[in-house]
């Protein structure tokens, strides 16, 4: 840990604030998690079980007026919150972190983005599914050139939940930012601009399917992007069987990946990257394929390792870009075209059409 490590306020310790944002702070070096915003008493004894001598608050206002006390805020509360929140965060003079979506529009993420940069403070959002060890894995095939030039791109974030769990996150009130569009839709979106630039025309079919459910949780996506890739996007929890997480065409070879990125299980079982030896890493049996001609299902193509998934580097790279005033990992503008793409994915599934950007 450096001299001086920078004090971060952490505003929620749900899923988010607890699996993913208090572990990953923690196993940063220079950031210390000083203050966790909750009420909730289950939460807190959770929190210093944990994370002993963290300090409490009980409102983000409370958090607001300590601002001189922390050298960055990470808002982790529900979607509906996060402009509001990531506002005060700024206004208060604090750099921020917002979870993904930062905003319901894109307007509004630009709006923080100006914002931020008229107060001189970092903003970023976190994608943490840049550092996904299948994706950084097919970056780097991209980059050698092992698949030629890269025709399509199909993404796939599925899941078998038949059954409603409930919460926010399934809410068809258009104020909670709920649905799978804006949920996993965020991860395969932002993972599509990231590989292949602008997207120029969006086409997209959202279904509300299980019984009960209030927001969309079977979507499809089609991306053509200002360089020609086409991109087919898939955020389901109706998908009784999964197909692959990836499957990347292009002029010389075609790459073919299937599973999870290991880390988010991991976290939630506990594990911590400090502690955990071959951290991100997956078993041989799990690399995907790279080959052309034949199928990997019959065992087409040779196996490509897959490289360690990397979720600490997002935030060593917050804190970089604190320390040395440089572009945090992930900016609001980037995260402003997501929302692009998605707002327009919204209204080409309401109205059958394909939207030009």
């Amino acid at each position: 840990m450096t001299a001086n490590p920078l004090r971060v306020g952490l505003v929620g310790y749900g899923l988010a604030g607890s699996v993913f944002h208090a572990p990953l702070i923690s196993a940063t070096e220079g950031l210390v998690l000083d203050t966790i915003v909750t009420s909730n008493e289950e939460r807190r004894e959770q929190a210093r079980a944990e994370l002993p001598g963290v300090r409490f608050a009980d409102t983000p206002d409370d958090l607001w007026a300590h601002a001189g006390e922390l050298d960055l805020v990470v808002i982790a509360s529900p979607n509906r919150t996060h402009v509001p929140l990531a506002t005060a965060a700024i206004e208060a003079g604090l750099p921020a972190v917002v979870d993904k979506p930062i905003a319901g529009t894109a307007a509004e993420a630009r709006e923080l983005a100006a914002l931020a940069d008229e107060r001189g403070l970092m903003l970023s959002v976190f994608q943490n599914r840049r550092w996904d060890n299948d994706f950084l894995t097919l970056r780097a095939l991209i980059a050698d050139g092992r698949l030629g030039d890269v025709q399509r791109f199909e993404s796939r974030f599925e899941r078998w939940r038949p059954q409603l769990k409930g919460g926010w996150r399934e809410s068809g009130d258009p104020s909670d930012i709920g649905g799978l569009l804006y949920d996993l839709g965020s991860h395969v979106v932002d993972q599509a601009l990231v590989l292949f630039g602008p997207a120029v025309r969006v086409y997209a079919e959202s279904d509300v399917r299980r019984a009960g459910a209030r927001a969309d949780d079977d979507t499809f996506i089609a991306i053509t992007h200002a360089g020609g890739v086409r991109s087919h996007l898939y955020a389901s929890a109706t998908t009784a069987q999964l197909g692959p997480r990836f499957r990347v065409l292009g002029s010389a070879a075609g790459y073919v990946k299937h599973g999870l990125d290991p880390q988010e299980a991991a976290l939630r079982e506990g594990a911590r990257p400090a502690t955990t030896a071959h951290w991100g890493e997956e078993p041989e049996s799990l690399w995907g394929r790279l080959g052309a001609g034949e199928s990997p299902v019959t065992g087409g193509g040779s196996p490509v390792p897959t490289l360690p998934g990397d979720y600490p580097a997002y935030y060593a790279g917050v804190a970089k870009a604190l320390r040395e005033g440089g572009r945090p990992p992930v900016t609001a503008d980037e995260a402003a075209a997501a929302l692009d793409v998605i707002e327009a994915a919204r209204r080409s599934a309401r109205d059958g059409i394909t939207v030009e950007l």
